[in-house]
């Protein structure tokens, strides 16, 4: 975790090996920032600010590098019927814990020795001698404590990470690039460690509580209890002092490089050097010059947005997070249950129903949605998209399949008969030719599709070999390359007006070929040309089906004079859509 000016950053190596980043502003209010710069208060300030941003990037760190293992049956219970994520009461409780341990090691603990030294040497009681204990004793503890932690294997990887912070922080004071090779060879060691200020804070605990607890005659009280819950209490009132004193020293005695002021160096240096830091690796120091960069970034560039770690968590929590940055940013909010529905492989309505979502779901889910913020189609983003049961590739070469394009293809599935030619004009991802194709395999119909795009073709015929179904793609503007008569005949031509393309939204107008969308000045170029042409490729007694606009059925209709009859079809929304032209 690195501190800037105006920001703060912790970079973590998730379980996947990449390096993820979770950077936020120091909105630090006007009352904090004076009092910051008064002395003496300024340490008690920065304490209490450091316990708690330090706190936090720790239970955020290990949210990140979470056990990938199934939920087990506490987990699920308490994400279904409370919406609590374990994980987040673990980390509480073991934080509440950490500060009773704390209290018990460094404030009850020596004083509770002393009490009993006291009752069995009497002579102690009130003499310098059992200050002078007192502190032995918190030392004796903090180096004890701080030697029995190295046993765990996490605390020692951690001192490594530690390590290369010092690094490269070392690297960058020195000038030298920040890279993986130069931050190697430097230093461990720095002299604003707060390992060394917590050697300083006992230091200073040891002569002020002396001096404060001699001055208040606490030694002479009689009983042993009240003496003991004296002592306890001076320490504990007098904690914000010797914080503040401390870190003044440590302040002070930092802005000096010289061989006198490393005599008061040499301990936090010998502490980091023994115990609180250890040589990292290179990947270690990736993870450190990561974090590092992003502060100093952030710091030169204010309008820079906030990163966040991809954690996992309860579903209904992470799916309305999801929902609120989409609906910022002027996307669908269903887009955002698509996404979750497709990763967590469950239904959309299936989202209503409590679970945890995994760490490993969590990232694929926000790699989706970042991509979608941007503006790009949710379809292209997954690469497919089901129609009609069918699953058809799509990406920036297609137009994205529409819900009513599902209603074209089943009136022409319901349309064809045993043996029919059906050729399927303008098929773009070839959606509607497979559906059909897929549809009438019983009818043993045969299927023609055309379009002028190759990449178009291409795509498409990747998706007729997914589906298992044989359509005889041609490369034809219309019907320039078509040869012979069909039975039925369908077709989705580009109908929007060139005036209103830029109308759009965004992810439509940016991303999908506008080829497939302009229909020219009034909408209607394709259908002029196909009723000039149709005639002469329909069968007779053949039928040609079309979607239309919203509002342009009865124009397209007027088009096509060479007809016996003609029928309108509304769509689900009760709009003129499609049109079935007889011939």
């Amino acid at each position: 975790m690195m501190m800037g000016k105006t920001c703060m950053a912790t970079a973590v190596r998730d379980p996947d090996g990449q390096i993820q980043v979770e950077a936020k502003r120091l909105n630090v209010s006007k009352g904090v920032r004076r009092v910051s710069k008064i002395p003496f208060v300024r340490g008690v300030v920065n304490m209490f600010v450091s316990l708690v941003r330090g706190t936090s990037a720790h239970m955020r760190s290990a949210a990140v590098y979470g056990e990938e293992e199934e939920a087990g049956r506490v987990e699920k219970w308490l994400a279904e019927k409370c919406r609590i994520n374990l994980m987040s009461i673990i980390s509480t409780v073991s934080v509440m814990l950490g500060v009773v341990l704390a209290v018990a090691l460094f404030f009850v603990l020596p004083n509770l020795a002393v009490s009993g030294l006291e009752e069995a040497f009497p002579s102690l009681t009130g003499s310098v001698w059992e200050y002078v204990i007192r502190g032995v004793l918190k030392l004796v503890i903090f180096f004890v404590y701080l030697a029995l932690i190295l046993v765990l294997k996490d605390i020692r990887r951690l001192y490594m990470y530690h390590g290369a912070e010092h690094k490269t922080i070392t690297c960058y004071e020195k000038g030298l690039p920040l890279t993986a090779e130069n931050v190697m060879k430097c230093s461990r060691l720095h002299a604003r460690c707060g390992t060394s200020f917590l050697f300083i804070v006992i230091a200073i605990n040891i002569v002020v509580i002396s001096v404060v607890s001699w001055a208040l005659g606490i030694g002479s009280i009689k009983s042993g209890v009240l003496r003991f819950l004296a002592n306890i209490g001076t320490e504990i009132v007098l904690l914000p002092l010797i914080a503040g004193i401390s870190y003044e020293v440590l302040r002070f005695v930092a802005k000096f490089d010289n061989k006198f002021f490393l005599i008061f160096k040499a301990p936090g240096f010998l502490i980091q050097k023994v115990f609180t830091t250890r040589e990292p690796d290179e990947a270690m120091a990736e993870v450190a010059i990561a974090a590092f960069n992003k502060v100093l970034a952030m710091d030169a560039d204010p309008d820079m947005p906030e990163t966040e770690f991809v954690t996992g968590g309860i579903l209904s929590q992470k799916l309305a997070e999801t929902k609120k940055k989409f609906a910022e940013n002027g996307i669908d909010e269903s887009d955002a249950e698509w996404i979750y529905s497709i990763v967590l492989d469950v239904k959309r309505s299936e989202l209503k129903e409590e679970r945890v979502v995994s760490p490993a779901e969590s990232k694929q889910i926000a790699a989706i949605a970042a991509e979608r913020l941007t503006g790009r189609p949710l379809w292209y983003i997954i690469g497919d998209v089901d129609f009609c049961g069918c699953r058809i590739k799509v990406d920036e070469r297609v137009l994205i399949p529409r819900p009513e394009t599902e209603q074209l293809a089943d009136i022409a599935i319901k349309t064809a008969e045993e043996g029919d030619k059906v050729l399927d004009m303008c098929t773009g991802s070839g959606c509607l030719a497979i559906a059909i194709a897929k549809g009438c395999e019983k009818k043993r119909v045969s299927v023609t599709a055309a379009d002028v795009s190759d990449a178009a073709l291409m795509l498409a015929g990747e998706s007729a070999e997914l589906n298992g179904v044989a359509v005889n793609f041609v490369k034809s503007d219309l019907f320039g390359n078509i040869r012979g008569r069909f039975n039925l005949i369908v077709c989705n031509p580009p109908y929007i007006r060139s005036e209103e393309i830029h109308t759009l939204a965004r992810e439509v107008k940016d991303f999908e070929p506008r080829v497939a969308l302009d229909g020219g000045e009034d909408g209607l170029d394709f259908y002029r040309r196909l009723a000039k042409d149709v005639h002469r490729y329909v069968a007779r007694g053949g039928m040609l089906i079309l979607e239309v606009g919203e509002d342009q059925a009865a124009e397209v209709l007027c088009l096509f004079e060479k007809r016996d009859y003609a029928m309108v079809i509304k769509d689900l929304e009760g709009k003129d859509r499609f049109l079935k032209i007889a011939f």
